[in-house]
């Protein structure tokens, strides 16, 4: 099924063609579409696509890996979808959490604790787990004593898109992600590379410095997945 998997191919070229900033506002886009109107329906389907995030009423963040290379964005947009439709739970809003969560459910552990599992680079925050059943999960939680919100340890998000390739899904969720976690996806290319047929593209040094953090005991013998 094809679902959260299409790209608006010019609303892409709109995106990368913006200068690099920080937060943007929506004149921003239309001085490269020409016109404000236009720039709305841009940004509509920048929120449509994920890659983009609302700061506060005007402004909004557009996400690092709208920079990435057109057929890998393609290949984002499952990611991308689960991510933006993701549910955020919390009951003592400590790692706690993640550990009551992780006896209640079942699913694809993915991102932060998958992560480090998989690298050791970066100590785990959230705990995001792909469930097959959303609603059912969330009545689980619910049940015992967890809320919904903003802030929280524990993000349930829907199954779109392949997992027959463990390490590739959490490589992509990874770029999709953003943040601290392009790290982890530097640092799963770098020890799994072997295990990808999909590739971002990242700077150098920033590829260099992930591989300085990285143990050499870790580089020369990838952890087992």
């Amino acid at each position: 099924m094809d679902i959260g998997t299409h790209v608006d191919m010019h609303a892409m070229m709109i995106a990368q063609q913006l200068p690099q900033k920080p937060v943007y506002r929506v004149k921003d886009i239309a001085s490269v579409t020409g016109s404000l109107p236009t720039a709305y329906r841009k940004f509509w389907k920048f929120e449509e696509m994920g890659i983009v995030e609302r700061v506060k009423r005007g402004y909004f963040t557009l996400k690092e890996c709208a920079m990435q290379p057109i057929p890998v964005i393609k290949h984002l947009m499952p990611s991308l979808k689960a991510l933006k439709e993701g549910r955020t739970f919390g009951k003592y809003y400590s790692e706690t959490d993640v550990r009551i969560a992780s006896q209640l459910l079942d699913g694809f552990v993915t991102l932060d604790y998958k992560a480090y599992e998989l690298t050791r680079l970066q100590t785990p925050a959230t705990l995001y787990l792909y469930v097959n059943s959303v609603d059912n999960a969330v009545k689980v939680l619910k049940e015992n004593g967890f809320y919904e919100g903003t802030k929280g340890q524990v993000v349930l998000l829907p199954r779109y898109g392949d997992f027959t390739n463990a390490i590739q899904r959490m490589y992509l969720d990874c770029i999709a992600k953003g943040g601290r976690s392009i790290l982890d996806a530097v640092a799963i290319e770098i020890l799994y590379s072997d295990e990808l047929s999909i590739k971002g593209r990242f700077p150098v040094d920033l590829i260099e410095k992930v591989r300085e953090d990285l143990s050499l005991d870790i580089v020369n013998e990838p952890i087992t997945a």
